[in-house]
């Protein structure tokens, strides 16, 4: 045996550990960065609305430079997704992370817009790739 993965359904190659150990940290680094730029984007707007929403950017691009694939997007978007819900539903006695107003809703949704916009964007290139040109 030489250590190769064998292809799975439709030619993929299964995950790995190191690459699920990715998407876990991934997942994590997302539920970080949506907490604080909560934080960050109503303590100091309007600059901590653009300096959270370009955090957010960089974390779901990150996960798509570490792993090569998209779904290096998808887990740090969940986890982002995941934390931001849970602090805007508040608590009983009325308290929550955002307060009302124009920067909470332009966070919830810029951060799914930049989310979408990640996860289309074009694929990294593979190596040994070859140009489809004749003669390159």
């Amino acid at each position: 045996m030489s250590g190769r993965r064998e292809p799975g359904p439709y030619g993929t190659t299964p995950a790995g550990p190191g690459r699920i150990t990715a998407y876990l940290l991934l997942l994590v680094l997302g539920a970080v960065v949506g907490i604080a730029g909560s934080l960050v984007q109503g303590g100091w707007f309007p600059g901590g609305l653009v300096l959270a929403l370009v955090a957010t950017a960089g974390v779901f691009t990150g996960g798509m430079w570490v792993t090569g694939t998209q779904l290096g997007v998808g887990a740090p978007a969940a986890g982002w997704l995941v934390a931001v819900i849970l602090l805007s539903i508040g608590r009983p006695e009325g308290d929550g992370a955002f307060a009302a107003g124009l920067g909470p809703l332009v966070y919830l949704l810029g951060g799914m817009v930049v989310a979408v916009i990640c996860a289309t964007m074009s694929r990294l290139p593979q190596p040994g790739s070859k140009s489809g040109r004749l003669g390159k």
